[in-house]
């Protein structure tokens, strides 16, 4: 393809992006959210403890119950699916494009994001349908196929085609050979700013050979990496930030001052738009949380439960940990250090932030951070697209399809960065209309279900 070519693709994607993610998707998402947190009464709100409980096993399900993973286990494959581009780059970028107040609408995403989780984890255990294979399966084509009927199966569609492409590994594999290009091989003379071509392809061939090891073991060995992976590398970025904090302690009141002024402020963002301060934050912030998306209650339908309510109190706990948290955490850090003036972007403004701090290991610390937690999130897509596949198409699709998906790899880490983020915001936007609205029109099952449950639990 020539250049040009690419060029024009970008700029389309972008257009498309900018339309899919204007005030009707800000509704559908914040509002929808607001929605199920006035409609649920405040239950995931007011049982966060009891979740946690559940989460770390308290509540042991029977050995007969349905499902293949551990409420731990589901949510660390969701949150291998939300923590770690989204979280560090995807800060970087909301933070770049709308400035620090664009942060305060990923907050409120995460906020209304905790009751959206509840609705569509709960939805994804109790409408489990079988796939084409005869195994039992939860995610919103099976909420939309077995709890919606046959009439609506073209929102299924929708949602499959979406999430097979949304659910590609080219952003994280973009910004984790951006990340090594920019602290490793140009400061050694590997590469330069106009010629890393052969540099970038050479990582996407390792990552390539690498994560398809790991692909090929499917859902059980995918679960078995993330569940060990992503606890240990989130504790070392959140010790990593909290350093640097310390470190700048009396810059932090003026930091989060910043946030909550400019989220209000038009001044703040290039074009004086406060409508793009939201875009930005609520696009971001569903990047980061997934909240209303619907890739991650594929992976909480997955738990071994009979007990719909559990589930979803359990993905409750996925938005307070990757945006209210840890998206903070990176934001804080970035803002504080002052790099924000020094040409960088995406996962590398993130990167120079801990090398201002660290100099000379700062940003190899990162590097170490954000390879497993990118990694370990194209292991999560993978399981995602390819059970997409399989609905659509069958099981000798889903096997075209990882193929595909490997070989997209080596695309992301040649491609340019706008290119693969327009593509990925174009997919996740297409991804929420069928997973809110199917949401929406089951919430009443949820109620009924939550109503049962905390019933026999207070009995």
């Amino acid at each position: 393809m020539s250049l040009q070519f690419l060029n024009q693709i970008e700029i389309a994607l972008g257009s498309i992006a900018s339309f899919l993610w204007g005030l009707p998707l800000v509704i559908i998402l914040v509002g929808g959210g607001l929605f199920f947190l006035i409609y649920s009464k405040l239950q995931p709100y007011l049982h966060i403890k009891h979740a946690i409980e559940i989460t770390l096993g308290k509540y042991g399900e029977e050995k007969k119950s349905k499902g293949e993973l551990s409420h731990f286990q589901a949510l660390m494959v969701a949150l291998s699916g939300t923590l770690g581009l989204g979280n560090i780059s995807g800060v970087a970028v909301a933070i770049t494009l709308g400035g620090s107040g664009a942060i305060f609408w990923m907050w409120v995403t995460a906020i209304v994001g905790i009751s959206t989780k509840f609705y569509t984890a709960t939805l994804a255990v109790k409408f489990r349908g079988y796939d084409k294979s005869g195994q039992l399966q939860g995610g919103p084509m099976y909420v939309i196929r077995e709890g919606l009927g046959q009439k609506w199966l073209p929102l299924a569609w929708l949602f499959c085609i979406a999430c097979m492409f949304g659910s590609l590994p080219i952003f994280q594999i973009n910004q984790l050979v951006q990340i090594l290009r920019d602290f490793i091989a140009i400061p050694n003379g590997l590469a330069t700013d106009n010629q890393h071509f052969a540099f970038d392809l050479i990582c996407g061939l390792i990552l390539c050979t690498l994560i398809s090891f790991i692909v090929i073991g499917k859902l059980s060995r995918i679960a078995k990496v993330t569940s060990r992976v992503v606890p240990f590398m989130v504790i070392v970025y959140m010790l990593m930030t909290l350093t640097v904090l310390f470190i700048n302690f009396d810059k932090i009141l003026s930091a989060f001052a910043s946030i909550f002024i400019n989220a209000f402020n038009p001044n703040s963002v290039t074009g004086g738009l406060l409508g793009t301060i939201i875009m930005i934050g609520v696009q971001r912030g569903a990047f980061s949380n997934e909240a209303g998306i619907g890739t991650e209650s594929m992976a909480h339908g997955a738990a071994k439960t009979d007990e719909p309510i559990r589930e979803g109190l359990v993905a409750t706990l996925g938005p307070i940990i990757d945006t209210l948290i840890v998206c903070t955490c990176t934001a804080l850090t970035i803002l504080v250090t002052g790099v924000l003036d020094g040409g960088f972007t995406g996962v590398s403004l993130t990167a120079q932030a801990f090398e201002n701090t660290f100099p000379n290991i700062g940003g190899y610390l990162l590097i170490l951070v954000v390879f497993f937690l990118s990694t370990s999130t194209v292991l999560s897509f993978s399981y995602y697209g390819g059970k997409c596949a399989e609905f659509l198409l069958g099981k000798t699709f889903q096997k075209f399809y990882i193929v595909f998906y490997l070989a997209l790899i080596i695309i992301g880490a040649v491609a340019s960065f706008k290119l693969v983020i327009n593509l990925i915001d174009v997919m996740y936007a297409l991804m929420a209309i069928p997973t809110m609205v199917s949401t929406i029109l089951l919430a009443k099952k949820v109620n009924s279900e939550s109503k049962k449950y905390f019933k026999k639990m207070n009995d």
